[in-house]
């Protein structure tokens, strides 16, 4: 049994049904759930004021918990990067506690790699994912894995598309197993939220990483404007791989004349060498795997799997 403590940083928590629902899927499990006292509070789009959820992330750290989960994304935590208190997420990270999280927890994520060097978890939420009618069998198993620490890799597979584009951009002649990237710092998350970080003291600079991204409810034309400004800042050259998540909830209509993801990706391919994978099972969807954001992980392919492999210790 792991000590799990929910709480909520960004948007606010609407609908309590839901949220009581996916309390409900943890206990299920077996695990001891505390919930944060403002986890449902509300002050406009945001779950309390700036100072209640401040306070709410400090008692996530001071709780001495396995795991801090986060009820849900929105918007949010780029206003409290300037306050957040570093050397207490530090410290609760030494001791054992494991910050999950995506979406708009990117911003929290990535600020505490850039000013603490500490390791957090992208991963499920619980209005995202354990509140759903079903929750997804494969998320419940990686998130089991981390609260249980026996989580030592992922993989998934390619799809035939996505393969051929791949061996086509980067080893046309390469054999079945390759190894893409060893002892490289496995980093990203949300490409929006990561985008309003360049520039600022909460975007960690890292060279030869592994970069993953993901968003939603995102045009392909804004999702390549997004990939185009990591293209001119030098971002994208510098890391080792670059794979994506899903990319969804968006819709198409009659002005894009055939202007879809497909080419959004072949324009980032016609960009650069670096590798860049497909079909990561990480985003806003229901099958969702656990990311070591900050871990220095190593990247294969063999056929038409790819596998990310990390040391068990999670450092």
């Amino acid at each position: 049994m792991s000590s799990i403590y929910i709480f909520s940083p960004s948007g606010a928590v609407r609908d309590r049904k839901a949220f009581k629902k996916g309390v409900s899927v943890l206990k299920a499990l077996g695990h001891n759930v505390q919930v944060d006292p403002d986890a449902l509070s509300s002050h406009e789009r945001f779950a309390g004021n700036d100072e209640t959820r401040l306070q709410a992330i400090d008692r996530a750290c001071e709780s001495g918990c396995d795991v801090a989960l986060i009820s849900r994304g929105g918007y949010g935590l780029t206003r409290l990067l300037p306050k957040l208190n570093y050397s207490k997420i530090k410290k609760a990270i030494r001791g054992g506690t494991k910050f999950v999280g995506f979406s708009d927890f990117t911003a929290f994520q990535l600020a505490v790699l850039s000013k603490t060097g500490e390791m957090t978890w992208s991963g499920p939420s619980v209005m995202d994912d354990l509140a759903l009618d079903e929750p997804d069998d494969i998320m419940l198993g990686c998130l089991e894995d981390l609260l249980s620490a026996q989580v030592e890799g992922s993989g998934w597979a390619l799809k035939k598309s996505a393969l051929d584009s791949f061996l086509e951009q980067s080893h046309p002649k390469c054999s079945s197993a390759l190894t893409l990237a060893k002892d490289a710092v496995l980093w990203g998350g949300n490409l929006s939220v990561l985008c309003s970080l360049i520039g600022t003291p909460y975007c960690p600079s890292i060279k030869g990483g592994v970069l993953f991204l993901e968003d939603t409810a995102e045009h392909p034309y804004r999702i390549e404007r997004m990939l185009n400004q990591l293209l001119l800042t030098g971002i994208l050259k510098d890391q080792k791989a670059i794979l994506l998540g899903q990319f969804n909830r968006y819709a198409l209509n009659a002005h894009d004349k055939g202007f879809n993801f497909s080419k959004v990706l072949a324009f980032l391919r016609s960009q650069i060498k670096t590798p860049v994978l497909t079909d990561l099972p990480f985003g806003h969807v229901p099958v969702k795997i656990c990311l070591p954001v900050g871990q220095r992980v190593t990247l294969t392919r063999e056929n038409n799997e790819c596998f990310l492999l990390w040391p068990h210790n999670h450092h």
